[in-house]
């Protein structure tokens, strides 16, 4: 018995160490987004966009801290990603963030959701309402 529950302990840090591999290529795809100023972006977000949804939460903690140009680029890579739980992500900057050109991306990228009429649609549009509740509520940037 010990035996086997040392080798699924085993196999779970083999599986863990591949995540740990792709945590690693998201961290350095978000780098180059948010740090590197003079390349260009679009290779990054490629990498980012073949990831998926794996790179969402690292994407979100990144956008707190970015400048408003790595911001916009992180929008970027969110839009590219084309996941519907990333409308949360962008909902709250388009409502929080200081600055206007990021919470612009925001909701251009929201907004090109919802004519999407694809899984993004709904959460997009809900998004947008929530958007445009919090200004009417004057709860937002």
């Amino acid at each position: 018995m010990r035996s086997v529950v040392l080798l699924g302990l085993a196999a779970a840090l083999a599986a863990g160490g591949c995540d740990d591999r792709s945590y690693r290529e998201i961290g350095a795809a978000i780098n180059v987004l948010v740090k590197k100023t003079h390349g260009l972006p679009g290779p990054a977000i490629e990498r980012l966009r073949k990831i998926g949804r794996r790179a969402i939460p690292q994407i979100e903690t990144a956008m707190h801290t970015a400048s408003a140009r790595g911001k916009v680029n992180l929008v970027a890579a969110l839009d590219a990603i084309a996941e519907p739980e990333a409308a949360a992500v962008l909902q709250h900057f388009a409502v929080y963030d200081r600055d206007p050109e990021v919470r612009q991306a925001c909701e251009e990228a929201l907004t090109k959701w919802v004519a999407g009429n694809d899984s993004r649609t709904a959460p997009a549009r809900l998004a947008l309402a929530r958007i445009a509740e919090k200004r009417r509520l004057r709860q937002a940037e």
